[in-house]
């Protein structure tokens, strides 16, 4: 246990997002499912707000509370790869990169984050975008069983035939549900080399890009997933300072198959949208490719996010995004759109809580900054632009980039859509006292 006079207390309530600032009571740093079995009956004996950390990576911050009890599973590191099988069994504290590391001795995955630093937990909880999603599904689609810990202190491996209410509100419900503690995975033949496309194109050709690439991912087979930036160009190493924090579009896409000759006619359109100012395309490790982002996003720069699904990009929906992106107000700010269908279409709606799967698009809209004096300025911003896009949405919000806790309240429609009743009679099925509601609140 770790508290307010603990000299490692501030390292124990730190969390990704450098925004996020709260001062829990207790920190109780478990190192397996016993640990979390004493944490949760001191918490029913006590009844102090409680929350749950995995990697510590989700942008509301929920992985902390203020004055209360924090869970914190991030100790419980334990992979184990079964490539008979197809499956890993990997506790909550592990993070993608943790696991892409173990899977990939096996040529192996399961889709997972864009952030290697991410926790698995939070972000399969909440669906799990990828970038191999349209070929393998969300993370939450290869669960096969999770352990958990509910209110009442037991322990449960659940599955679609044991506890299915539960194992159905696990994968897409997000968090309140009771504490996991592991996940069993099912695995997919990938790596270690994939083929992607990166192209930065000059920012004056913005909408004829955005057009482009619209049309293009309307055609593209399931095993391309295709996505595009609006940002500013980081300093990365590989690419001429001379190019550093202009703004760009930046249009990635990868290949989930082997690389070759398929691999390069199925990107082909993903590259081909207009003069490039800088092509990044070809094959890279699948572990590189995860990895590749974390850098960018650093632990302790300050990160607001919101975010719409969408059924269409309309000439006006694309005319809008391009006049709130010329507003953002620093470089490390950014707005992304992620393309499902594919394998995330596939699967039928009511199979888990997730909510959104006929969504053809995700446009999240990240302010990122560093200076705390920014703070009103860059979420004003991600408010204003949200607010904007809202007459293009379907009306869903992904609850991994949901704002801050005071946005939950005026979300939870927007992220659970049809599936709310059924997931509250969950809740309070396992949780009747409410001893998660808290964190469950910030989604």
């Amino acid at each position: 246990m770790i508290d307010r006079a603990h000299p490692g207390y501030d390292e124990a309530r730190a969390v990704w997002n450098g925004l996020i600032d709260r001062r829990p009571a207790v920190v109780a740093r478990c190192s397996g499912t016993a640990d979390v079995v004493e944490a949760v009956a001191a918490a029913r004996d006590h009844r102090p707000v409680v929350s749950i950390r995995g990697g510590g990576h989700q942008v509301a911050g929920s992985a902390v509370c203020d004055d209360g009890l924090v869970i914190d599973l991030s100790g419980m590191k334990g992979v184990h790869v079964d490539p008979t099988t197809r499956t890993a069994r990997a506790q909550a504290g592990v993070t993608w990169g943790d696991l892409d590391r173990e899977t990939q001795v096996h040529g192996l995955i399961t889709p997972g984050g864009e952030i290697s630093a991410t926790g698995i937990a939070g972000l399969t909880l909440g669906g799990g975008f990828g970038f191999v999603m349209r070929t393998f599904g969300l993370s939450c689609d290869s669960v096969r069983s999770l352990e958990i810990v509910t209110a009442d202190g037991r322990v449960r491996t659940v599955d679609r035939e044991q506890e299915p209410d539960l194992f159905w509100a696990s994968r897409g419900g997000g968090r309140g549900l009771g504490v996991v503690t592991s996940f069993e995975f099912g695995l997919h033949a990938l790596g270690p080399e994939v083929a992607g496309v990166l192209v930065l194109h000059p920012y004056e050709h913005a909408e004829q890009v955005l057009r482009a690439w619209r049309d293009a991912t309307y055609a593209a087979p399931r095993t391309v997933t295709p996505e595009l930036l609006l940002w500013s160009v980081p300093a990365d190493p590989a690419i001429p300072p001379e190019l550093h924090r202009v703004n760009c579009v930046m249009v990635g896409a990868v290949y989930g198959g082997p690389p070759g000759d398929g691999a390069t006619a199925a990107l082909a359109p993903q590259r081909q949208l207009g003069p490039p100012l800088l092509d990044l395309s070809g094959s890279l490790p699948y572990v590189m490719l995860q990895g590749a982002n974390t850098w960018r996003f650093p632990d302790g720069e300050r990160y607001f996010m919101k975010s719409h699904f969408m059924e269409e990009l309309t000439d006006e929906a694309i005319r809008t995004l391009l006049d709130w992106d010329s507003r953002r107000p620093t470089p490390e700010s950014l707005i992304v759109v992620r393309t499902l269908g594919g394998a995330v279409a596939d699967v039928d709606p009511d199979d888990s809580a997730f909510a959104h799967r006929s969504a053809r698009f995700n446009v999240s809209i990240d302010a990122g900054w560093q200076d705390p004096a920014m703070d009103e300025a860059a979420i004003a911003w991600a408010r204003s632009a949200w607010e904007a896009m809202k007459p293009f949405s379907s009306g869903g919000t992904y609850v991994n980039f949901a704002g801050l806790a005071e946005d939950a309240g005026e979300l939870r429609g927007a992220v659970f859509g049809s599936h709310e009743e059924r997931l509250e009679r969950t809740r309070a099925a396992y949780d009747p006292e409410g001893l998660f509601a808290p964190a469950a609140r910030m989604p």
